[in-house]
């Protein structure tokens, strides 16, 4: 299943143009639309963003390699990282949910300071 935090995910607005875009032809070959679902189409779509930016990101790692330039030993390690970053964690969201909720007054102050300590006390 498909994570929507992740940044390599395209819009849901994006995923639903490339759905609703019509049938079109070459002038000898017609192309026929597939039928899927909307969340299918996301998942197809994610997943091909994310090997197509992957395959990128390793080309780049391997010309810093060839070029000599990734003589730090951390430089493709860091580089990977930067361009990959990780998800925010259960907690994270949970935090900012909070966050959202006081700012939106659909949630006290005082018990989002509780549930933020109680949060705070759990691992990453």
């Amino acid at each position: 299943m498909t994570d929507n935090n992740h940044p390599i995910t395209p819009p849901p607005a994006l995923v639903e143009q490339w759905r609703t875009a019509p049938e079109y032809t070459t002038g000898e070959e017609m192309f026929t639309m597939v039928s899927m679902s909307t969340r299918r189409l996301q998942e197809v779509a994610t997943q091909a963003a994310r090997w197509g930016a992957d395959m990128e990101l390793a080309a780049c790692c391997e010309w810093l390699h060839w070029q000599n330039l990734a003589t730090h030993q951390d430089l493709i390690p860091s580089l990977r990282a930067d361009r990959r970053p990780k998800p925010s964690s259960l907690k994270e969201q949970a935090l900012l949910a909070i966050d959202t909720a006081v700012a939106d007054d659909r949630l006290s102050a005082d018990v989002a300071t509780i549930v933020r300590r109680a949060l705070e006390q759990l691992d990453d």
